[in-house]
């Protein structure tokens, strides 16, 4: 996996919270967001980071395009946890239920043009850590069934990240950490 990724959060273009508030980057070239992508691969980038929720399914499917024959050659990763409508472009709830998470999944790998998902992330960072137990040990399932080949959480709480990190196959965190957002606390080796 390439030292750096790419984010796919601006290609899924403009979207909405519930409250119609803009979640998305604004307008988006598809064919524009097509040639990034097939130009990070030429510059040696790997690993490719999306969501469900981008742009209501949006960023999955340009994704999914852009790399098409390039699928074994790359790293993907996706996340689910939110509720949206994909023709209204809302974001409509959430839902960490163990059974959303393999409807999500189904979804999402259509989507994503791909039969299983290299990482799936748990997109709700604040999600109740006894659900997220059973998440944790759903997505074990889901690795057996060589759908996912890995899971993480996407969350910016230490003892959530433990939580997953106590899975076998649980392979990353992500979590905010930046010149403006910095994460002491998740940077503690354990």
């Amino acid at each position: 996996m390439s030292a750096l990724g790419f984010g796919c959060w601006a290609i899924g273009g403009e979207w909405q919270g519930p409250d119609g508030s803009p979640l998305g980057w604004g307008k988006v070239d598809d064919e524009e967001s097509v040639r990034a992508v097939r130009r990070a691969l030429d510059l040696g980038v790997t690993f490719f980071d999306t969501a469900d929720v981008y742009g209501t399914g949006h960023s999955e499917r340009l994704r999914g395009r852009a790399l098409g024959r390039h699928r074994a050659d790359v790293v993907v990763a996706t996340k689910w946890g939110n509720l949206f409508d994909e023709e209204s472009k809302v974001l409509t709830g959430s839902d960490d239920s163990p059974a959303y998470v393999r409807r999500a999944l189904t979804d999402s790998l259509g989507r994503l043009g791909t039969d299983y998902a290299d990482l799936y992330q748990l997109h709700l960072s604040d999600a109740d850590p006894e659900r997220a137990a059973l998440l944790r040990d759903g997505c074990e399932d889901l690795v057996r069934e060589g759908l996912i080949r890995a899971y993480a959480w996407s969350t910016d709480a230490p003892g959530r990240a433990a939580l997953f990190a106590a899975g076998p196959h649980c392979a990353a965190v992500q979590h905010r950490c930046n010149v403006l957002q910095d994460a002491p606390e998740m940077l503690v080796p354990v």
